[in-house]
């Protein structure tokens, strides 16, 4: 996009735009410069090829990504998280001021021209001896998987989802860039003006890109790369958003049955949570080394808890800038006594996921005290404020399947796998049928996913208005989409701002 190339130029003072920058909307990106390369002209040889597909990697772990936003946001903005104010960050989002928002769109239409002009090199790809076509079928591969990814991120953020609109606010998709800028291409990024496409368009890009995943990768690499059961699980996802009941339900089943992940009951599941890479996942966004990590203010573990090590729960790390909120608590069985620097659990009931919720320290400094958060992730690396994070976990397949099979009409079988979930985590089985098994199945996903990112985008899904202590956000506010970087909007005539902004 023109504006893309035009900013970096602008904000950087850079002479020139490589091809594969390490620069995102929150500064350089933590990759490791052996792994990095100076631009486009040096994709030809496999080395630089296996090199230039860490960038795009890079870029999940971003703040603005799942480093902390995408993780984060869908329980700020929703009603499962409540703002200390400790630092300050995520107060706004939290009350849903306008601006205050999801703001990946420059980060990862950074990263989908980085996959674009990577997709165009792999036929010209020379070595000795020859590169073999198990290879350059890999990197197609996870350069679709990543760029349906962060298609998919871009479209349910900045836009409607499929049949959930309000009319006179909806202006459609986002801009579908399937060609990518060269170094040498300055002077046609500046006159490229993409107007938004189609949600519909989008969504069937996004369905071409994954498809094409499954077809060309298999599960022979880690989980923190694209795979097979990624790509099948990520389009199950895309499929329930697209209410496209019978491919969700068809999906999940095939996620599940993969051997990538493994479903996880009782005791074995919140031990999962303390494990670097947690059984269940199937795409894992992985932190390597402290070098990589957020740090203490930005972190997934600094914004949820201010204990820095589990084994001392005393110890201050964190900020714990956004906590689950009085209610949710209540939801999950856990009651608790005391105000303050006496604040304790006193019962956690039946549900083992309560116990990803402890009383942590506080900040004293700040007088916000011991509060209730949530330590899902908690320095389960081995460094503080760097913990791998499940992108597409196994649970989530299940509650995908059950889900899809309700809106089929096979109530039997959704009402099955909503007791087989509830039995594994501890909780009393039910026998529902109609709206009220409806409200049950997406109960458990608001409570199974919580601080994981799936919240606002759930109650997004449905229409649902936001009802929180903070104040409600009626599905018809302005609010419910991001704003577009008015930058972007400037220096391109053909996109149009988000209603409101």
């Amino acid at each position: 996009m023109k504006i893309i190339i035009y900013n970096m130029l602008k904000s950087l003072g850079l002479a020139i735009v490589i091809a594969f920058p390490l620069v995102s909307c929150e500064g350089i990106l933590k990759v490791d410069p052996r792994q990095s390369i100076a631009g486009f002209d040096a994709l030809s040889t496999p080395e630089n090829m296996e090199a230039a597909l860490n960038s795009p990697y890079a870029r999940l772990r971003a703040v603005s990504a799942y480093g902390r936003n995408l993780t984060s946001f869908g329980d700020a903005l929703a009603d499962n998280g409540l703002a200390t104010n400790n630092s300050g960050r995520l107060f706004n989002e939290t009350r849903n001021q306008p601006y205050s928002h999801y703001a990946h769109w420059t980060n990862f239409y950074f990263g989908i021209n980085e996959l674009n002009l990577f997709l165009e090199a792999i036929p010209g790809v020379q070595g000795t001896p020859a590169v073999p076509a198990s290879t350059k079928s890999r990197w197609e591969g996870e350069a679709k998987f990543l760029r349906a990814l962060f298609y998919f991120d871009l479209v349910k953020a900045y836009a409607y989802l499929p049949g959930v609109t309000v009319p006179e606010l909806d202006k459609g998709g986002i801009p579908l860039v399937l060609e990518g800028v060269r170094t040498s291409d300055i002077e046609k990024a500046l006159n490229r003006q993409t107007a938004r496409s189609s949600v519909e368009q989008v969504y069937a890009q996004i369905y071409k890109d994954l498809e094409d995943a499954i077809r060309l990768l298999n599960d022979n690499r880690g989980i923190q790369f694209a795979s097979q059961s990624a790509a099948k699980a990520l389009l199950s996802r895309v499929a329930l958003y697209n209410q496209d009941w019978v491919k969700a339900a068809d999906l999940s089943n095939e996620a599940l049955a993969s051997s990538r992940g493994k479903l996880l009951e009782g005791d074995d599941y919140i031990a999962g949570w303390r494990l670097s890479v947690h059984p269940e996942s199937i795409f894992d966004l992985r932190f390597e080394n402290a070098s990589e990590s957020n740090g203490a203010n930005e972190s997934i573990q600094a914004t949820y808890t201010t204990i820095r090590n589990l084994e001392n729960t005393t110890q201050v790390g964190g900020w714990g800038d956004l906590i689950p909120t009085p209610a949710f608590v209540n939801l999950m069985g856990i009651s608790v006594t005391g105000t303050g620097p006496n604040l304790v659990i006193a019962d956690r009931g039946k549900d083992v996921r309560a116990f990803q919720f402890e009383v942590g320290p506080g900040r004293v400094a700040n007088g916000s005290g011991r509060r209730m958060e949530c330590i899902k992730f908690a320095s389960k690396s081995g460094f503080a404020f760097g913990d791998n994070i499940p992108v597409i976990r196994k649970s989530e397949m299940l509650l995908n399947r059950m889900e899809a099979y309700f809106h089929l009409g096979q109530e039997d079988l959704a009402l099955e796998d909503l007791n087989f979930l509830k039995k594994a985590r501890g909780v009393e089985e039910v026998d529902l049928s109609g709206e009220d098994l409806l409200s049950e199945i997406l109960l458990e996903r608001r409570k199974e996913l919580a601080f994981e990112g799936h919240r606002f985008l759930d109650l997004k899904r449905y229409g649902k208005d936001i009802i929180k202590q903070q104040g409600n956000v009626p599905f018809s506010d302005f609010r419910i989409l991001a704003n577009i970087p008015q930058a972007e909007v400037d220096g391109n005539k053909n996109l149009e701002q988000n209603a409101g902004y």
